[in-house]
């Protein structure tokens, strides 16, 4: 008996005499993810998972991302394999309204704009010495897109995953701090209060059946490397809009999207190593996927002003920020910020046509750079 207390206070010692500088800062660096989730109330379901995951893979000893570790069970299953990333697509479909994109067409525009980002941060990323591969991996943080992030790193750039995925997922989720700054920056307190108009036209049911259809077939003919992500997107509006699988549905966008974002948050959380994530590459990757959501928002805010000017003052140039992917937090950030400077506008509507725009977009441009690396003959 004596033996097993002696064994067990030893275990207890080596585990904490094992723990490390660099385990220590990611331990705080996940319970700040933590704070921003629980406290402040930055998307918790992606912040929660990724805190606490972080803060499991930093235990000395435990195991969790080791071979036959459960975490790494969760990272190899739905990571690697790129399920995941598909499956959550499948459920921001079946949440996604394309009614606004669809009243206002023009508004696409605005989440084409909104990718330019991730093109100026891949020639930058090469610039500054990564490769082609590892540069697309990086660049494509700036879609502010997640899934989208893991999908491409894990097919061109699979060393980089942690690294990409932490700062695509954290920096979506902090989309309330970064982009206000920016877009008060780019505009005049005229253009703020620009209040804009809904369409009286309504869009008819045939149309948003056929819409996710015909998209599907246009962008992965273009582009068919990004065929899984744009074919299960619209697999789940598809669902929504025909109304004759609701229950399908329903567990598209709850059952399944809940159980997904938790596994993948543990998932990313469990890449956060400090022995492997604390390294200049890291920081430097870090710093450039938020260059690139800031030039995302940048563009989507000037190409807003344009708009706004073609228009005769008719458009708010806010909505542009909203032409990343980061949905629906983008649009409620152009919402929360029109409001600011004036009560009666309400652009959460026409925010959230540039933002499912951002999505189309951010998927095309992903599968544009896959497909022509695959024709290139890398990866």
């Amino acid at each position: 008996m004596l033996e097993m207390i002696q064994n067990g206070m030893l275990s207890l010692v080596m585990g904490v005499s094992a723990l490390t500088v660099q385990n220590v800062v990611m331990i705080a660096a996940g319970c700040g993810l933590l704070f921003l989730g629980i406290r402040k109330n930055y998307e918790p379901l992606l912040l929660v998972p990724i805190g606490f995951g972080a803060i499991l893979v930093n235990i000395p000893m435990g195991g969790m991302m080791s071979e036959g570790g459960l975490l790494r069970h969760f990272h190899d299953f739905g990571v690697i394999t790129e399920i995941f990333p598909c499956l959550i697509f499948i459920g921001i479909g079946a949440m996604t309204d394309f009614t606004p994109l669809l009243e206002n067409p023009k508004i696409l525009l605005l989440g084409a704009a909104g990718q330019f980002g991730i093109f100026l941060t891949l020639l930058l990323a090469m610039g500054l010495g990564f490769n082609l591969l590892d540069s697309v991996a990086i660049g494509v943080i700036g879609a502010c897109d997640g899934p989208t992030s893991i999908f491409v790193t894990s097919k061109f750039a699979p060393h980089l995953l942690g690294a990409v995925s932490v700062a695509a997922y954290s920096y979506m989720a902090l989309v309330p701090l970064i982009q206000p700054p920016i877009m008060r920056a780019l505009t005049t307190q005229k253009e703020r209060k620009v209040r804009m108009e809904y369409p009286a036209k309504s869009v008819s049911r045939a149309l948003k059946v056929v819409f996710p259809i015909a998209v599907t077939i246009v962008t992965c003919l273009i582009a068919p490397m990004g065929t899984p992500l744009m074919g299960m997107l619209m697999l789940g509006n598809l669902m929504k809009e025909s109304g004759v699988v609701a229950r399908l549905t329903k567990a598209s966008e709850n059952e399944i999207a809940n159980i997904v974002t938790l596994l993948l948050g543990l998932a990313i959380g469990a890449t956060m190593d400090g022995a492997a994530f604390l390294r200049g590459q890291t920081l430097l990757i870090l710093g450039l996927g938020l260059l690139a959501i800031s030039l995302d928002t940048v563009m989507g805010v000037l190409f807003g002003k344009l708009m706004c000017f073609l228009s005769g003052g008719k458009v708010n140039p806010l909505i542009g920020a909203a032409g990343i992917s980061a949905y629906p937090m983008a649009a409620r950030v152009v919402q929360t910020e029109g409001r600011k400077y004036n009560t009666n506008n309400w652009l959460l509507m026409h925010a959230m046509g540039a933002n499912t725009g951002g999505q189309v977009g951010s998927i095309m441009a992903a599968g544009i750079m896959l497909s022509v690396l695959k024709g290139m003959g890398l990866g």
